[in-house]
């Protein structure tokens, strides 16, 4: 007989939330966690989702690893702006598909830690995550800058500019849990040593910290779409009033209408929860809703996340013959490199 475990399924709502009757209730009184228990049989069937989550997790992971080492392997690439972001890219999708692989494999085999390293799990996770629209957003603007204004766009965009850019998305990105951080520190330090299931509503001792959370990430994302949809526009104006170089303005208006394709698929990504409340709404089963959850995690969450670096990495014509000789022909010195494989 299979080993049966009781497992709690901690589903947070994105976009649905139950008005209180008072204002100062807690977490705990608060039902903007959906909670519902249900059995999962930790045989064959489990596991082997999670061996192939993390196959496919590592796999690109270290494709993004050879694909950076590529962008390290010539100066050029490092006084770049567009070349530094597209390393940002890859470094912050690379963290966030581990630390999701992980924190996905946690919630399936119900491993509990302290709130500590949960906290800073949800830190790195939520920064790295609210990373990507924001890159994307910065990675337009170069291109933006790069055809409209190309007399002067050695001089702004610089690589000590785009450092500083850089800077500013990670402030940007973690302001809003920082807060919660402290706020958790202010009213009771205590709770870091208390052991549980690693949540991001973990953290939360209050339902207004859940709405804040929501009005950031809608102030985000309305912002960066403004940018983008902005930028797109102003370079289809710049591609077809210009009598010269053309063909570089109408790469950067495909380069621009990807971001704007990302930053839809990141949307999507932010409905995970609620998709899979309602997949569990119609679903007759436990194990049902386990396959369901499972895939919408790899298409929602895996997938953008494994597919964006390596299609820009493709679309550059100065990038991917270097990706490609690395990863067929180095791929051992990148091993050692990074110190997975030693002589």
């Amino acid at each position: 007989m299979p080993l049966r475990f009781t497992l709690i399924s901690l589903v947070s709502l994105f976009l649905v939330f139950q008005l209180m009757a008072g204002s100062n209730g807690t977490a705990v009184d608060v039902p903007f966690i959906y909670q519902q228990i249900f059995k999962v049989e930790l045989d064959a069937g489990p596991s082997t989702k999670i061996s192939v989550l993390m196959l496919i997790s590592l796999f690109f992971f270290f494709v993004n690893c050879v694909m950076f080492f590529a962008l390290r392997s010539k100066r050029v690439f490092h006084e770049t702006p567009r070349y530094i972001l597209f390393g940002h890219m890859l470094m912050n999708d690379s963290v966030l598909l581990l630390l999701t692989t992980v924190m996905y494999t946690m919630g399936t085999y119900y491993l509990q830690v302290t709130r500590a390293i949960c906290t800073l799990l949800v830190f790195i996770s939520y920064c790295t995550f609210r990373n990507a629209p924001l890159t994307l957003a910065l990675m337009s603007l170069e291109r933006y800058v790069a055809i409209c204004f190309p007399l002067r766009h050695c001089n702004i965009a610089t690589p000590k500019r785009t450092g500083i850019a850089i800077g500013i998305i990670w402030f940007l990105s973690s302001i809003n849990i920082i807060t919660d951080i402290i706020f958790v520190l202010i009213i009771n330090p205590s709770l870091f040593v208390e052991v549980l299931f690693c949540t991001q509503e973990k953290l939360f001792l209050f339902k207004w910290q859940l709405d804040k959370t929501q009005g950031f990430d809608v102030l985000y994302f309305v912002s960066v779409a403004v940018i983008i949809v902005f930028t797109y526009i102003s370079i289809m104006i710049t591609a077809r009033s210009v009598s010269s170089d053309k063909d570089s303005a109408k790469k950067a208006l495909k380069t621009v209408l990807l971001h704007l394709i990302q930053l839809g698929l990141c949307l999507t990504s932010f409905l995970y929860a609620t998709i899979n409340k309602a997949i569990y709404t119609v679903s007759d089963s436990s194990s049902l809703f386990i396959n369901l959850r499972y895939l919408n995690f790899l298409i929602l969450l895996m997938l953008p996340r494994c597919l964006s670096p390596l299609i820009y990495g493709m679309r550059d014509e100065a990038v991917w013959p270097l990706f490609k000789y690395y990863f067929c022909y180095r791929s051992v010195l990148i091993l050692i490199h990074f110190g997975i494989f030693q002589l």
